[in-house]
């Protein structure tokens, strides 16, 4: 008897782009995650700061990864809507994996909806380091 599993794990997160942004009119943040490596905007028009992913923290992001069910991202539903008021930057997630773009609809930064709500709070800790 042969049995397809449509929850395939996702795991060489090595050969994974994954893009977090966020932004409003006076707030931009830009978290791009490749290979151990961490690009970090906080300005549109500045440079990324490249910082090297510590091993404790790659294998959070590698843990809470294998856990994506990355063909559901782009139906994942937004739990808030304050972005629409300006209560609340506009953010989506992008994550690139085996040749594949996955993309989130917008949702409110800090708000996340739930099936990438650990990834999401991981990358944007880097952003305050």
């Amino acid at each position: 008897m042969i049995s397809s599993c449509a929850c395939q794990k996702n795991t060489d997160m090595k050969t994974a782009v994954i893009e977090y942004e966020a932004q409003t009119r006076g707030m931009y943040q830009k978290v791009l995650v490749e290979n151990q490596t961490v690009f970090v905007a906080k300005n549109r028009d500045e440079k990324p700061v490249e910082v090297k992913i510590s091993d404790e923290d790659w294998i959070v992001l590698t843990t809470e990864f294998e856990k994506l069910d990355l063909e559901a991202i782009p139906n994942l539903e937004a739990p808030t809507e304050k972005r629409f008021y300006d209560g609340a930057a506009i953010a989506n997630l992008k994550i690139t994996y085996k040749g594949k773009t996955y993309e989130t609809k917008a949702f409110d930064h800090g708000f996340p909806p739930s099936g990438i709500k650990k990834i999401v709070t991981k990358l944007v800790s880097f952003t305050q380091k």
